[in-house]
């Protein structure tokens, strides 16, 4: 008696043990067929076509008809109704937040412009007021909101969920950024930097996915990278791993805002782009710089490839360090296509060791300038346990 007692317990360990293989892969690529499923997961097609039918009496996955390659499929989603999660980004003059369900579907989206050395209370009760209106605006609430995925542009400490370098976002220092926001909507919330959020997104749902290793670049306001090695974004010890803004590549440059010299972000930031424009332009923005150059001006062009070229020197030395398959570039400055793109990958080209594929692949990101919001989301679900909302058990599951 109490042998089949102990394989019935672990026959039922195993069939839970499988659901949450299947619903994490749904989680982490947003839809999957029936036959992507069991590539993700490697269960047989029988055990996946069983799951979900039982995922899907226990309302905690969706299927609907699609095609692929031609062929007829069914396309395994989160059911909608098991909740909602949040995404916010925290830029240096923007803050973007949106609402999505479990099947990554952005609901409703919304962007504030912030003040230069904007404060962290501030900024996370404009955040709080946001995510609260956003939910209004979709006719939900609070009950109905599972976690909050927080990018900020900065290094973050993966287990404090605080910056790892100070000075860098100032007047954030010595901030518990996520117990600040959780205060205000009494809602888990977890904090990344914003480049992981952006080769996140890129590596699950974006021009990524192919890639078990590659790098994600954001160029805006200061430059970051993402790196993900094995399909997991990888963060380091401290937070700081792809943080190629604060690479010295001027020895008697200008002092950064990380306390060096010559850093990266000193020379392709956005000072250092508008300053060389200043007497020829007038006063600029980013966007600005990023429209007069896809207008075809001579000077902003220049100032653009002259960027471009600077921060490929630094992704060769980290691709050829990681030995990376591909570079997805992302951020405003990114919108100006090859312009920056063409000089970043002549200089990848020279500096890499190529291999007998010729060197990663240069791409913009498939996702734009929505990528770290998207990340921020998912960032929210990797999370978010559906099992837990449903409460359900293993006869529920079964249908039986």
């Amino acid at each position: 008696m109490k042998g089949r007692q102990a394989m019935a317990r672990t026959q039922s360990s195993l069939r839970e043990a499988n659901r949450a293989r299947v619903v994490d892969a749904v989680k982490k690529h947003g839809s999957l067929t029936q036959v992507e499923l069991t590539g993700a997961t490697g269960l047989s097609a029988a055990t996946v076509s069983t799951i979900v039918k039982e995922l899907v009496a226990a309302e905690v996955v969706e299927v609907r008809n699609t095609v692929r390659s031609g062929r007829r499929a069914q396309l395994v989603t989160l059911a909608h109704r098991v909740g909602l999660v949040a995404g916010v980004v925290v830029g240096y003059r923007t803050m973007r937040v949106a609402i999505a369900d479990v099947a990554h579907e952005i609901l409703a989206e919304q962007s504030l412009p912030l003040p230069a050395d904007h404060r962290s209370d501030t900024s996370l009760d404009r955040a709080a007021l946001l995510v609260v209106d956003l939910l209004d605006r979709i006719g939900s609430t609070l009950d109905e909101l599972l976690s909050i995925g927080l990018g900020v542009p900065a290094p973050v400490h993966p287990t404090t969920g605080m910056l790892s370098v100070r000075g860098v976002l100032r007047g954030w220092d010595a901030v518990q950024i996520g117990q600040v926001l959780e205060k205000r909507l009494a809602r888990p919330v977890y904090v990344d930097n914003d480049a992981n959020l952006g080769a996140l997104a890129e590596s699950t749902m974006g021009v990524g996915r192919p890639w078990r290793d590659m790098i994600y670049i954001s160029v805006a306001h200061g430059v970051g990278a993402g790196l993900v090695i094995g399909g997991t974004v990888h963060r380091g010890v401290d937070g700081t791993a792809g943080e190629i803004g604060h690479v010295q590549v001027d020895p008697a440059g200008r002092i950064c805002l990380c306390g060096s010299r010559g850093c990266l972000n000193t020379v392709v930031g956005l000072p250092a782009l508008l300053e060389p424009l200043q007497t020829s332009h007038g006063h600029l923005s980013l966007r600005d710089v990023v429209r007069l150059a896809g207008d075809d001006d001579p000077g902003c062009r220049e100032i653009v490839a002259d960027a471009g070229e600077r921060v490929g020197g630094v992704v060769a030395a980290l691709a050829t360090g990681l030995g990376i398959q591909g570079v997805v570039v992302g951020g405003e400055l990114a919108a100006t296509g090859e312009t920056f793109l063409a000089p970043l990958r002549a200089a990848l080209e020279r500096r890499t060791v190529l291999n007998q594929a010729g060197g990663p692949e240069v791409v913009p990101s498939a996702l734009g300038t929505r990528a770290e919001l998207v990340g921020a989301v998912a960032l929210a679900l990797e999370h978010t346990d559906v099992f837990d909302r449903h409460d359900r058990t293993d006869e529920e599951m079964a249908g039986r």
